[in-house]
């Protein structure tokens, strides 16, 4: 029987049109634009482009941590309907919101010991968790039981590869990784760094390139290395309000890689708080991350 339905939180970067096409459900999180009240991220999308303007003014933007009791309204309300729950989140090497999600399932579990209340640590980020979201529902609509699904995603997270890189240092330094010196010393220079998440999903800097161009080539190189059967592959592309740039990379992606479709979306407002615009990267299935 596959009564259950598939949550996630809006870090996933899927647009509500996508989400409602994969039978899936978001809990909104939120940001601080100039020290105000927390703001939705599902509505500070709706004008996403003039969001990015802000940041490019170093306007305030921070991002606001999720209770647990949302996660618990979030998860009852299918419980209390007699449907088990299976919530892919958002990195728990980035963000404490998997943890408050986590939390939130193990009291329900004891509440409702009828039924059945995952959780998975996707360890992926933006359009990264959104493509594991986009797996994880067609195996659903394939029929595979929670069971099935949830076991699939304690595998296959480590075999989601996300490359990125970023065009504005100024954003990594007020987010404490790397320091004023680099972010000088990289800006005057046109050095970009080429960036991964590790197996602990957390942001790791793993090369420099000196240009933007060379950035983004960088990422269709590493893609090469470690890709799985691309030409059966759905990848996404996230962008932080640069789409000429990742329609470039896109291209590169289907006549370097072979991979068939490249979904292309923005870079959401909780990560673009601490990448800033220009940020871009690919993700898909590879032999490792």
């Amino acid at each position: 029987m596959n009564n259950y339905v598939i949550l996630t939180d809006s870090c996933c970067d899927l647009t509500k049109e996508q989400l409602a096409a994969l039978g899936v459900k978001s809990l909104s999180l939120e940001v601080i634009i100039d020290g105000g009240a927390p703001v939705y991220n599902d509505d500070v999308t709706e004008n996403i482009k003039g969001f990015y303007e802000k940041l490019r003014e170093k306007g305030s933007v921070t991002t606001s941590a999720v209770s647990m009791d949302r996660f618990t309204e979030f998860f009852e309300g299918y419980l209390k309907e007699g449907t088990d729950v299976l919530y892919l989140g958002f990195s728990s090497g980035l963000s404490g919101t998997y943890n408050a999600a986590f939390v939130a399932a193990q009291e329900l579990a004891e509440k409702y010991p009828e039924r059945k209340v995952y959780t998975v640590d996707t360890l992926c980020a933006s359009l990264g968790q959104g493509l594991f979201v986009h797996l994880a529902a067609n195996l659903k609509k394939d029929g595979k039981s929670i069971d099935e699904v949830y076991e699939w995603a304690k595998e296959k997270r480590y075999n989601l590869c996300h490359w990125l890189t970023v065009d504005d240092l100024f954003f990594l330094k007020r987010g404490g990784r790397v320091s004023a010196a680099t972010a000088v010393m990289g800006s005057m220079l046109a050095i970009k760094p080429v960036l991964h998440i590790d197996n602990k999903g957390k942001i790791i800097n793993i090369a420099k390139a000196r240009g933007r161009k060379a950035s983004l080539d960088m990422l269709v190189e590493n893609m090469k290395k470690t890709v799985i059967d691309p030409k059966n592959q759905i990848t996404y592309i996230c962008h932080g309000d640069c789409i000429e740039d990742a329609e470039y990379v896109a291209k590169k992606m289907k006549e370097e890689v072979g991979v068939p479709e490249v979904i292309i979306g923005y870079t959401g407002p909780v990560i673009a708080a601490h990448a800033g615009p220009g940020v871009l990267a690919i993700f898909y299935l590879g032999t490792e991350r």
